[in-house]
Formats: structure tokens, sequence, C-alpha cells
């Protein structure tokens, strides 16, 4: 993969030619391992060979440059031919005062910050003039072409160009004016897709098929098996219908749960097993040029509440591009008869088009009187959106954007319109574009805002740009940001989380991005915390420490902390900002007390467990497996050691422990404490044998043990075959030293016991040649079958080993080990101590995933199944979520969107919620979910933000509470739960 490191220091020319490299490299896991999981290695690599050329250096370009950058494309050029100002700080992140204060060039100004983001990306600059003579035959050189502030009629002439060219220069032009925005792509005549979705492909086992034309499928335990009609399924291990297996089949969908496959009539019945899987299709997207689209625009449609508002949003920006070209500026601030000249324009503009809708006056009013303004969370927003077509156009990877996306926010404005002039007035400082849209007054409440964040990772990052833009929590207003986290930076952290750096690895997340926030705008005031936020910091982040608040904004990366924060929300009555992301996907939603439910209001369903069963004995996919080499992990190397330690630090004296067992005294975790103080390695090679026993016990003996249990021919009762889908039979695999996997798993496995055992061992121990001469003589005992049960039931859960009952044999035994020990003078303070492993996925030189990665492949072989490569089996073990900037910074810049709201108490009416998609692409805006009120009576209900304080004394009883209810609510308790808040009020 070519990612060649550049000096990224500064140069400037007319139009710099990108700087290429024959260097290949493979992608760098450590920085990328997260994005690799959202794009895939083919596109990362298609990315890393493309040089990108991006045009204005305001609010919006920043916000793409940063997304692109951290994605790591090749080059970028970074292109503006203005000079900063001070109403740019209010917009653009990376621009400080200093920039101001020289009058520098914007692109040069913002130069060094972009290209530190990325040392694989070489960033360059160009201030040269770009307008409608300029010879555009630099732009060959490119692979995207990326316009903000441009006027349409450079769009026009540029995206042409573009358009023509052979092969195609991918075009995206991106315009932010005060409330609404937009994004213009067009990728050519033939655009061709590799995956549209990029949804993996699970394996969905077979119930039945029928012969017939057409065959019908029925899924197994009546999964759904969620295709459309159209797309194709490739068969793999039918039994009977077997000339089905290695084809692909067009669907034609019946039900949820089956499908036909065209005609199976002169196909040998079905029999037994198999599974299909869906086949990614290619798909070409045919573009049309920016001069076509305008009369009949293909737009996305993000709010199905105002299923018109993108082609009013169209109409609206053409009329202010037309405004531009004839008054050459923008309708003046607040000024009505520049509005009533753009309402004028936009209704000529809207008979001139093929595809319209009414045009709506209001929404351009508002557009007219905020056009100079700028609004940073729907420019980070829309930044992110458009980032991720800007990926999608050097990749070929996911679905493009066709061919215009419109979004507004006039939902934030609206309440504002019957405020004076004077309050959207500039005043020259920072907040002049945001004082356009919201005014002064509500600036002044966002400097105001005291807030909590709680997290400081991806979502957190960006948050605090967007806080930083906005104004919120400054010092000379007593605002504050008090944002916790007690994680520090890793490598793979720097390609989403701008705000750090490769020199801030392993520093606190938290009080690095505070430093990081305040080079944005030093008037802001931020606390960050190394807390977790949970019951045992309630200490610290009790009811006085909300009750300062006006609101809570999560970045977490899991359910339950995100419970936890919203029912102490609830509790003091503030509101909530939750927003997340999964890949390309992200959400926000917006909990605002006494209007909408909290998060804690709606469950998710709970995530499939893998039935213990399947685990241990019968596993039929690639998850199975993996997951079964995690537990082999966690027991051996985490779980064990630390039961060991615990044990011997509550029992001290192995003499002590000796007496009690031989009294026949219960000792919880002694039997398997034992086993291993007597089975303990003390040197090199003694891990090397343990971890030799280990491989014969899990791929030999497991499966000679389970043929005996169950021989091939075994039927149920119902006379069909025990290993039939998705049972699979295991095959015995015999030890090859010459084979890479077997060899892997032997140094991996005695590595970490050399680890836990405190053993040292040198790189030379772990030469093929030592380990062979070591594995050479070793003799592995001879397989006994024994008659033992094996679990089959799928409701059965995993047994709590610590606690299994000890038969008196196995009893006898571990005495007799112990005594054995002491008398060999092998119990010494060093033998009762481990050294428990904790999975680590991210550091590829510990060998925790060198095991993980062995035992699952292995395992896999064993029983038929496709092996995972280690990127795949990383991801599932390590349970990684996939994460790319472009969603995070889209998701963060939507939920601070509804921050404004919130801060100037807007009605129900005005808040969203959002669900997106951006490798579709889809955007659904949604009404936050109203809060729900229980009725006691006619005139008494209550809802979960209700509270009914009843003021006691020091001696206030519990009849006397019920008596006071009664007396001011006229109801009468019959049954007191939990006393949830109690004030003593003395005399």
């Amino acid at each position: 993969m070519n990612l060649s490191y550049t000096d990224s220091a500064s140069r400037t020319s007319e139009f710099p030619h990108p700087k290429m490299s024959a260097d290949s490299m493979e992608i760098d896991d450590s920085l990328y391992s997260r994005q690799r999981y959202v794009l895939g290695d083919s596109a990362m690599q298609q990315m890393a060979q493309s040089s990108v050329f991006l045009s204005g250096m305001g609010g919006l370009g920043v916000e793409i440059a940063k997304n692109i950058v951290l994605a790591g494309v090749k080059v970028l050029t970074l292109h503006d031919t203005k000079q900063c100002e001070t109403w740019d700080l209010g917009s653009n992140f990376f621009l400080r005062q200093d920039d101001v204060l020289t009058q520098r060039n914007r692109a040069l100004a913002v130069h060094p910050r972009v290209a530190e983001l990325n040392p694989y990306v070489h960033v360059d600059t160009s201030s040269s003039s770009l307008d409608l003579s300029t010879d555009l035959s630099f732009l060959k050189r490119y692979q995207c072409v990326i316009l903000t502030e441009a006027r349409l009629s450079l769009q026009k002439k540029i995206n042409d160009f573009c358009h023509f060219h052979q092969p195609p220069i991918r075009f995206i032009g991106c315009d932010a004016y005060g409330i609404c925005v937009r994004v213009f792509c067009d990728f050519g005549d033939q655009f061709e897709v590799s995956d549209p979705t990029g949804e993996e492909a699970k394996e969905m086992f077979i119930q039945n098929i029928t012969q017939g034309n057409p065959g019908v499928v029925t899924c197994m335990d009546s999964r759904t098996h969620g295709l459309q009609t159209g797309q194709s399924v490739l068969f793999r291990e039918v039994n009977g219908m077997d000339t089905l297996n290695g084809t692909a089949r067009q669907v034609t969908v019946l039900s949820p749960y089956s499908f036909t496959v065209g005609d199976t009539s002169c196909l040998q019945p079905y029999a037994h097993g198999g599974f299909f899987l869906l086949v990614k299709t290619p798909r070409t997207y045919s573009f049309e040029t920016m001069e076509q689209q305008l009369s009949q625009p293909q737009v996305l449609t993000p709010d199905f509440s105002k299923p018109e508002a993108p082609l009013q949003i169209h109409a609206a920006m053409l009329a202010l591009d037309a405004f531009q070209e004839q008054h050459n500026r923008l309708p003046n601030i607040g000024c009505c008869q520049d509005a009533e000249v753009l309402v004028k324009l936009t209704e000529e503009v809207n008979h001139t088009l093929t595809t319209r809708a009414p045009v709506n006056s209001e929404l351009v009013r508002c557009l007219s009187r905020t056009a100079q303004g700028f609004l940073p969370p729907l420019s980070a927003a829309v930044g992110g959106i458009a980032s991720q077509e800007v990926l999608k156009a050097l990749t070929g990877k996911f679905a493009p954007l066709q061919q215009w996306f419109y979004l507004d926010a006039i939902e934030v404005v609206k309440p504002l319109q019957s405020l004076s002039a004077e309050e959207f007035s500039p005043r020259g400082d920072r907040y002049d574009g945001l004082r356009v849209c919201i005014g002064e007054t509500m600036c002044l409440e966002l400097h105001k805002l005291r807030v909590f964040m709680v997290g400081c990772g991806a979502i957190g990052c960006e948050m605090l740009k967007n806080f930083a833009l906005l104004g919120v929590g400054l010092a000379k207003s007593s605002g504050e940001v008090c944002v916790t986290d007690p994680d520090l930076i890793e490598k793979s952290n720097l390609n989403r989380q701008f705000l750090f750096r490769s020199q801030h690895i392993q520093k606190p997340k938290s009080t690095t991005a505070a430093v990081a926030t305040l080079e944005i705008n030093p008037e802001m005031q931020v606390d960050a915390h190394l807390n977790k936020v949970c019951p045992a910091t309630e200490g610290v982040y009790n009811d006085l420490f909300y009750s300062r608040l006006h609101l809570v904004v999560t970045a977490l990366d899991n359910v339950e902390a995100r419970r936890y924060v919203d029912s102490r929300s609830v509790s003091n009555q503030k509101a909530l900002l939750d927003s997340g992301t999964m890949g390309t996907k992200g959400h926000t939603e917006i909990i605002v007390p006494n209007l909408t439910e909290s998060y804690n209001s709606h469950r998710d369903p709970p995530e499939e467990e893998i039935p213990f069963c399947t685990l241990k004995s019968f596993p039929a996919v690639i998850e199975h497996t993996i997951q079964w080499a995690r537990d082999k992990f966690e027991s051996a190397f985490a779980h064990k050691p630390t039961i060991y330690n615990m044990f011997w630090q509550t029992h001290s004296s192995a003499e002590a422990v000796l007496q009690r067992m031989q009294q026949r005294e219960t000792l919880e975790g002694a039997f398997q404490v034992v086993k291993l103080l007597s089975r303990r390695p003390s040197q090199w090679d003694h891990c090397i044998i343990l971890a030799r026993l280990k491989f014969d016990k899990y791929f030999k003996r497991k499966a000679l043990q389970l043929l005996h249990s169950f021989p091939l021919d075994t039927r149920l009762k119902d006379g069909s075959l025990f290993w039939q889908s998705p049972k699979r039979p295991p095959s015995p695999i015999e030890f090859d030293l010459k084979d890479s996997l077997h060899f892997s798993f032997v140094v991996s496995a005695a590595r970490l016991y050399a680890e836990i055992y405190n053993i040292p061992y040198s790189e030379k121990d772990l030469s093929q040649e030592a380990v062979s001469r070591m594995l050479s003589e070793i003799t592995v005992p001879e397989y006994r079958p024994a008659e033992k049960r094996i679990e089959t039931d799928e409701n059965v859960k995993k047994p709590d080993q610590m606690k299994l009952s000890v038969s008196s044999e196995e009893e006898r035994e571990a005495i007799a080990q112990l005594e054995e020990a002491i008398s060999a003078d092998h119990v010494t303070p060093e033998r009762l101590r481990m050294s428990p492993r904790m999975f680590e996925k991210d550091d590829d030189l510990n060998g925790h995933m060198d095991f993980v990665a062995a035992a699952s492949s292995l395992r896999a072989r064993m029983y038929s199944i496709e092996v995972a490569d280690r990127l795949k089996t990383k991801r599932i073990a390590g349970k990684i979520i996939p994460a790319i900037a472009t969603a995070t910074a889209a998701v963060a810049g939507l939920v601070s969107l509804e921050l404004v709201k919130v801060v100037g108490g807007y009605g129900f009416e005005s808040f969203n919620n959002c669900f997106f998609n951006l490798a579709i692409p889809v955007m659904v805006l949604t009404e936050a979910a109203p809060v729900k009120r229980t009725q006691i009576r006619e005139d008494i209900s209550f809802s979960i933000w209700d509270r009914w304080t009843v003021w006691g004394h020091q001696h206030f009883s519990l009849s006397d509470f019920i008596n006071a209810v009664l007396l001011h609510y006229g109801i009468e308790p019959t049954m007191v739960l939990t006393v949830l808040y109690y004030r003593c009020i003395m005399g």
C-alpha cells in the first residue's frame, strides 16, 4: 500500500503537482484498525493512492480537510485566496488569533495543523486565483475535486471539465449559507461501486428446499434472511440437492423467512444441511452534470415530515446564487428589502424548474437573513456527509449520493424572527457569524452554559470542537465545560480523535483534549477529570454537582454507561444529548425534561448469546470458533491466575489449607487452585510441553471424544441424523510442526504460560529450531475414550467451574498433590503468585492475538468452517466497533444543533432525533419521542420527570408521610417501596 511519509513543511506554488511515491507499505493497522473494518483493505489502498484538490478553507472546507486527511488519502491540496479574518475564528477550528493579526492566507494558516493529523498524507497548498478564466488543466492531476465557497457559475464550469475528462475526475460541490447547506456529487457517466452497502454477508442455515418450479428455500429456526428480490445468494454444504453448492441463484422474496431460487424440479431431493450467503454484486451509477441537474434535481429527503424541503431549499439556494451574481454580495443581515428580493428571485427560479415544490417564503426569508452567517454544527454535519462522498469517489466503496443533499436548520432560527435587527448585528468578535444566525441573547446563553460531558473519545473531541466554535462555557460568563474520561490515548485513537497527536499517546484523553480545545477558543473554561461516571463516583458527581449544570452530553461507547448517566440526568431534571456511531451509521437522541422520553424509556433487544453447548462442542460458524478461542484465553490466562492469587491471599498457609482439606472442609476453588499449583511449570521448556499438550487436548482429543460419544451414524429419536446442519462433525488434527498454524499456537500459548507463571524466555527460545528441538522430545499420552456426558441442550448455561461438585476421588487426588508440593518445597511465595494477562488486542507484540487467531483457525479447520483472516478475528475477539471520522463529525454536528434548541428553551416540536447511514446513503430526522404520562385520576397524572416533594421534620414517620400525601394530593399510598430522597428540616 502506498502510504509514503512526506515532510509536510509548507510549500505553495501556483497549483502544486501532487507528490507521488513508489514506496509500498502495508496498512498501518495500529493507526487505521477501526477504519479498516469500515472500508476494507482494497478501498484503503485505493484511497492511499489518490490525490484530492479542495478549494475554500472556511469552516466547511476545513471540516472536509480534517476528515479526509484522517481517512488517509495520498495527497491533499488546500486552496484558498482569502486572508484570515476575526469572523473566521468562529467557524474554522484550525485558525488562531495570530493568523488573523498577521492576515495570513487561510490555506497557509491551516496547513500545518491539517498536515499533522496524519503523517502518511502529503498536504500542500495553493493561493492562486481560481475563476472562470483559469486554465483548469492542472486538475488532471487529481482524482477528486471539491469546491466550497465557490459561485455556482464556477462550480458548473469546473464540474463540466471534470465530467468530460477521461477518465472522469470526481466532482463534489459544497455550500453553507446560514441555515442552509447543500452537497452536489458528479462521479461521471459510469461509476462502478464494488459494494453498495458495506454490510457483511452472514451465513444463513437452511431448513428446507423444495423440488419445484420455483423451488422454495426456508431458513432454519424462522431466522429472517434480510434479502431483497433481485439479489443473488450462494449455496454451500447442501446435502441431497448438492448440485446447488457453489452456484449463485437470484432470489424472489416470499416472506421474511423464505424465498424462491428458480427451477429445482430436476435436482435431487433436499436431504439436510447447507447454508447460503448474499452475493455482493457490483453496481454502476450514472451521473449528470450540475448544469443538467439544476432543473430536474435528484435529491435525498432527510426529513419525511418535510418531504418538499429539499426542493424548496434547492430553489432558494439557486436564487441566492442569482442574487450574488446580480449584486456581487450576499443579502444584508436583517435587511427586509433584500429578503423580499430573494423571495421574488426564488419564485422566478422555481418557475424554471421541471421538478419543483411550492416556494417556502418563510425559509427564503430566514435564508436571506442568515446567509452571511455560519452555524458551526450544521457545517460539521454536512462536512461529515460530504467527506464520506469523497471517500466513495476515490474507492468505489458504498453507494454514492445521487446527486443533491440539502439540509436546513430553520427550527433553530424560527423562534428568533421577532427579535430586533440589532440582535443579529456584528460586534467585531469571533462569534459574529454565529450571531447572525441566532442573535446576541442566545450567544450569551451559550457563553453561560455549564455542560457535563461524559467521555472524550471520537465523539467527545468533535463535541469539544463544536463547543469551542459555539462559545459554550466561557470563563468570563461563569460558564464551564466539565469533561471526564478515565482512558489514556492509544495510537488507534489518532485516526478519529482529531484533538490528539502522536506525542499524546499514553496521556489522559480528557486533560489533553481540554488543552487542545483551549487552543481553538482560549475564552473557554474546561475542567478535565479522569473519573468514570458510575455508582462508585457518586461522591464526586452527586446531586449538588448536577444542580450546578444546565445539561449533560454523553460521548460513550456502551449502553450500560449511557443508561446510568441517563438515570442521573432524569433524577436531577437535566437535559441529556446522546449520540453514537457504528461504522458509517450514526444516531442522535435528545432528552429534555418534561418533554421527551429518557434513554431508559426504551431498550434495544438483548444481544443474542451463543449457547454454551455450541461454543463447547458444536460450532457452526467462524464467530463460534473465535469466541471459543477468546474464552480459552480468558480462562487460562486471566480468570484462573486471578482466582489463584485471590485464593492464596485469603489462605496464606498451604499447610493450613491441606489440614482443612483433610478434614473434608469445603474451600471454594481449592481443587482447581491445587491442580494449578501441582502442574505449575518452572522453566521455559515446561511451557512448551504444556502448550503442546493443550494442542492435543483441544484439536485432537476433543474431536475423538465427540465422535466416540456421537458416532457419525448417530440418529435422534425422530430418526434424523445427529450430525446435520448446523451441527458439524469434527475431524481430529494430528500435530505437524511444519504447519505454521500449529507452530504459532504452541509458541503463543507457551509465551502466555511463561508470562502468567513469571518464567523468563528469550527471542532465541522462540525460534523454529529451538521449539522444534524441544517438541521432538515430548511424548504425548495416547488418547483413551471416556464415558462422559456431553451437553447438547442449547438452553443450559455455562457452569461456574469454581462451584462444581468435586468427587471423593478428585478430593483425594488434590490432597495428595498438595502434600507432594509441600514436601518438595514447591510452596514458596513466588509459586503462590501468578501474573494474570488482560486481553489486549491492539498490541501485536504481546502474543494475545497470535493465540486467539491460531486457536480459532485450528478449531475452524477441525469443524470444516471457513477460516477468518487475522483482521476479522481481531474485530470479533476484541469486540471492536468499526469507526470512521466522517460519521463521528456528522453525528456530533447534528446533536450540537439540538443543544442550541435546548439552551433556547424551544418547544417539543422543534427537536429532532436522527438516524443515518452514510454508506447507502440515508438520513432520517424524526421528532423526539414524547414523554408518556400515567393517569392516576382525572386531575392527577405523572411522568418519569415528575417529583412530588413532601417536606418532613426530624421525627417524620411513615404514617406522617402517608398522611401528608393524602392531604396534599388526595391519594392514600398503599405501598411504599423505597425512599428515593429524604431530607430533614431542622427546627
